[in-house]
């Protein structure tokens, strides 16, 4: 089994002078970053595009996440933008979006981090009712053992899929949606059945043909994984979508004895690298360390002994790893592989400036919000 150590004097080290490994601090590859999206917002508050919301909607957070103020200009002009796009349904997103669950996650997490004073109060219940009503259910004509039942998706594919679920799970907790919340329950149903485990929640024709704890991308219509399918018709699980799924099944309040936990837990520790995004290559490859930092902050513990046993200092790791990686200009993109957009620099840089959240200290704010919501 794999195990999680906390190591105090680790801790101490590293949080208390700021030090790691590399030379380099957190705050060292923040400051150029925050100093690369400032200089590159939009006139109109948007960064890439006024409809690229989704963009937009991780920078606002990732700024606010490493140190900008809500008063900030970069901030208070940001946040008009998403605003501008704040529909009569309560939804937030581009005109005729295809993507509406996934823009309106993300800007319902950004005004939810901003929202000092209660001033997007109404903006957060509305956007919270609008995901609600587009959570596959009775709504979109499906029982709840059909494996479509309590997912988000894209509208463009008809179906739900687990990259949606976990932007849904992540904004629903964000906004302050409790575990017992019926939102919450249905989406749990959905990732569980994303999940390559063959137990009693899931009964999908693809839990026991791989049967190794790992996730994959949507057991929907038919069923798809990034990562390929085996000759016996099971999807590939992958390192994005599994850190994903139990990130999500941790915020949605599953405890860390929960079978479904201790398999992912199990997958991880076989597959634990950042030199890629495990079965994917490079193809996702920011995305998976945005979510591995957030995963590893879930669990709560500062070292992780993979299969082998050997110990990881994931906060260390993760930083030398984007310090490598970051460029001149204090950018991230991906050049070798440019697939979901990571070949744009804003939204790149949006998600190591979220990971690097995680690794500045022992108990990140991001993380500490969701321990408390799930123990209220």
């Amino acid at each position: 089994m794999i195990r999680f150590v906390v190591s105090l004097a680790t801790t101490t080290v590293l949080f208390t002078t700021g030090l790691i490994a590399s030379g380099q601090t957190v705050d060292e590859l923040r400051r150029p970053a925050v100093a690369f999206l400032k200089a590159r917002q939009n006139n109109d508050g948007s960064w890439t595009h006024p409809t690229s919301l989704g963009v937009t909607g991780l920078v606002t957070r990732a700024l606010l996440g490493s140190g900008l103020a809500v008063d900030d200009p970069v901030i208070m002009t940001a946040l008009q933008q998403l605003e501008s796009n704040v529909r009569p349904t309560g939804g937030i997103h581009a005109s005729d979006s295809l993507h509406r669950n996934y823009e309106t996650c993300i800007a319902l997490m950004a005004f939810s981090t901003a929202n000092t004073g209660g001033r997007y109060d109404v903006v957060i219940d509305r956007a919270q009712r609008f995901l609600a009503g587009l959570q596959w259910d009775e709504g979109e004509g499906v029982e709840s053992s059909d494996p479509a039942w309590g997912g988000a998706g894209y509208g463009k594919h008809q179906r739900p899929d687990l990259c949606n679920s976990e932007f849904l799970v992540e904004a629903l907790k964000t906004a302050g949606l409790k575990d017992y919340d019926p939102e919450m329950k249905r989406v749990i149903q959905f990732i569980s059945r994303c999940q390559n485990l063959e137990s009693e929640h899931n009964s999908t024709e693809f839990g026991p043909l791989i049967n190794d704890g790992g996730f994959y991308y949507t057991p929907a219509a038919g069923g798809d994984s990034k990562s390929g399918t085996e000759a016996n018709g099971g999807l590939r699980s992958y390192g994005s979508m599994t850190y994903a799924g139990v990130k999500s099944l941790i915020y949605a309040g599953l405890q860390p004895d929960d079978p479904r936990i201790l398999a992912a837990t199990e997958w991880i520790g076989r597959h634990y690298t950042l030199d890629q995004n495990p079965g994917m290559g490079d193809q996702g490859l920011y995305y998976y360390f945005h979510t591995f930092a957030k995963t590893m902050s879930a669990f709560g513990n500062d070292e992780f002994i993979d299969a082998e046993g050997r110990k990881h200092d994931w906060r260390t790791e993760l930083t030398e790893r984007l310090s490598d990686l970051q460029n001149p200009n204090g950018s991230w993109i991906n050049p070798r592989a440019q697939r979901w957009e990571e070949g744009d620099p804003h939204l790149v840089t949006a998600y190591c400036l979220l990971a690097l959240s995680h690794c500045e200290s022992s108990l990140s704010i991001e993380s500490a919000d969701s321990r408390k919501s799930t123990s209220e």
